[in-house]
């Protein structure tokens, strides 16, 4: 599966948060919203069962 490279319009300062957050955990902000995405979807595949 290819990797796909998108433009978002972000909360400036939410975004400079969370990017903070993630260098000072190791984490790759671009995975970590790619997670939250397949979580969402998860949920909502549950809630339409």
């Amino acid at each position: 599966m290819g990797r796909k490279t998108v433009a978002l319009s972000l909360d400036e300062n939410i975004y400079d948060s969370y990017k903070k957050f993630c260098g000072k955990n190791s984490m790759i902000l671009s995975r970590k919203i790619d997670q939250f995405m397949k979580d969402e979807l998860k949920k909502e595949y549950k809630n339409a069962r």
